[in-house]
């Protein structure tokens, strides 16, 4: 009997450490491939939003380990996105066209390109309370605008409400930064420039009656791309492959969001729980048909577009250089 125990205790001991070892060997494995995978550092422009669903999309469905790459997503410093990627600290990270003029004329231009736009169509554009009658930029006119004080904001300021034979010099520009449109629109400010897809929406859920134009709408130059993606320049020619992949990784998990709006609300949600599930849900559809709009493929940055804005700002004297024709962005990493 005391020889059958023993036996008996013997098998379970052995079955312990094969189970033990099994998994220690099953962890160790996971931990090699976790270590395989190049690891790429994305620097937001912004705390988490629907802007960013496609790349939360990809991280959650496992489109970047599939791609051989461990992807960490993080917020901006001070100094911005553009600042972090140019010092090589991040390799990608989210940016905009019309920020991004400065850094390409520069007398050390910053080493970074556009390399996806994440938006077709830059969706931005002056709302305000439909009983503060501001139906078009004329409407402007005796209005407090809430303004950031950059020339380049002020400038298009200008040229829309000039092209709707209004006169800019009516309009009452109060230096404020709105961060929340809702709250801002029911005080002394009148009028806000926003991102529809965000602050449109907020605005909508919280019941204002509100008007809206896009400046798109008013001069086509103004249909710039916000936002895109950029990449460090020295990580982009030393590691195409890898760019590459980061792009297809990425392309993957915009074009889930498009066909599944409300599931990427709730994959968006489940990362970053602070979020207002509400609003991400009701922004990511508005979003769903921007992302790629009618191009013919996520992300494909049109060269004539983006040289008519940077031409614009030029010839209105908002940089001093001119910048070179297709310069800044490429489309060379894209999958098309």
């Amino acid at each position: 009997m005391k020889k059958l125990i023993t036996i008996i205790l013997t098998f379970i001991l052995v079955g312990t450490l094969v189970g033990c070892n099994q998994s220690k060997n099953t962890e160790e494995k996971n931990s090699d491939k976790k270590t395989d995978l190049e690891k790429i550092t994305v620097v937001l422009d912004w705390t988490p939003n629907t802007n960013h669903t496609g790349l939360y999309v990809a991280l959650a469905n496992g489109y970047f380990e599939e791609e051989g790459l461990d992807v960490t997503l993080v917020q901006p410093p001070d100094g911005g996105a553009d600042s972090l990627v140019a010092s090589g600290e991040a390799q990608f990270g989210i940016s905009f066209q019309d920020s991004l003029a400065p850094a390409f004329t520069a007398d050390e231009t910053l080493p970074v390109t556009a390399v996806a736009a994440i938006l077709q169509h830059n969706t931005s554009g002056i709302i305000s309370l439909k009983e503060d009658g501001i139906s078009s930029p004329k409407g402007m006119e005796n209005k407090v605008y809430a303004t950031w004080e950059s020339p380049v904001e002020q400038a298009m300021i200008k040229n829309v409400v000039e092209a709707d034979n209004g006169d800019y010099s009516k309009v009452e520009l109060l230096p404020t930064y709105v961060t929340d449109v809702v709250s801002g629109l029911q005080t002394d400010v009148d009028a806000v420039w926003i991102f529809y897809g965000w602050d449109g929406i907020a605005t909508e859920l919280a019941g204002l009656d509100t008007n809206y134009f896009y400046f798109k709408d008013i001069n086509p130059v103004f249909d710039y791309y916000s936002p895109v993606i950029i990449g460090n320049n020295e990580y982009l020619k030393s590691n195409k492959n890898e760019s590459e992949a980061f792009l297809r990784a990425c392309k993957k998990g915009y074009e889930y969001a498009i066909a599944n709006p409300d599931e990427s609300a709730k994959i968006l949600v489940d990362q970053v729980p602070e979020l207002d599930i509400k609003l991400i849900t009701a922004s990511q559809e508005w979003l769903s048909s921007q992302y790629q709009a009618e191009a013919s493929s996520w992300g494909v940055i049109d060269e004539e577009r983006w040289d008519n804005f940077y031409q614009w700002l030029y010839d209105n004297k908002l940089i001093e250089k001119e910048i070179p024709e297709g310069y800044g962005f490429s489309n060379d990493y894209l999958e098309q």
